[in-house]
């Protein structure tokens, strides 16, 4: 199954900074305003996930959900978490670090479209550690 979201080595150590710093931690990108399209870091506790929101995947047991109409915009595309320096003007955790985590896609192959097609859609809604079905990524491919 091809995965919908993956952390290259950098993003993936500083997102394992963040959970020695502040434990269970959550990423969305909402596709709305105030860097929408940027993937948010917050910790579990301090972010409601939507009942339209969509699960594409976990990384270090950290849930990474989009908003639904991101989704739409990228439900066949490969998302690629990666850090860059500049924190802006961000409520996602790794900016107080001057850092920020940013996201590129590619679009899946026919083949990986079918098969992500035969699946049926990701989960919605907020979904339990204990109710995962999803794989989490342990390195990028």
């Amino acid at each position: 199954m091809p995965d919908r979201v993956l952390f290259t080595p950098k993003a993936r150590e500083l997102l394992l900074q963040l959970l020695a710093d502040h434990g269970p931690l959550i990423f969305h990108v909402s596709g709305g305003c105030c860097e929408g399209s940027a993937p948010m870091c917050f910790r579990q506790a301090d972010f409601r996930v939507g009942p339209g929101d969509v699960l594409l995947g976990a990384v270090e047991g950290c849930p990474f959900y989009v908003g639904p109409e991101q989704f739409a915009y990228w439900a066949y595309s490969e998302l690629t978490v990666d850090v860059t320096d500049g924190g802006g003007d961000s409520f996602s955790l790794e900016a107080a670090d001057g850092l920020r985590f940013i996201v590129r896609s590619r679009l899946f192959t026919d083949a990986e479209a079918n098969e992500l097609d035969a699946m049926g859609p990701p989960p919605r809604g907020p979904i339990g550690a204990a109710n995962t079905e999803f794989r989490s990524n342990d390195q990028l491919a």
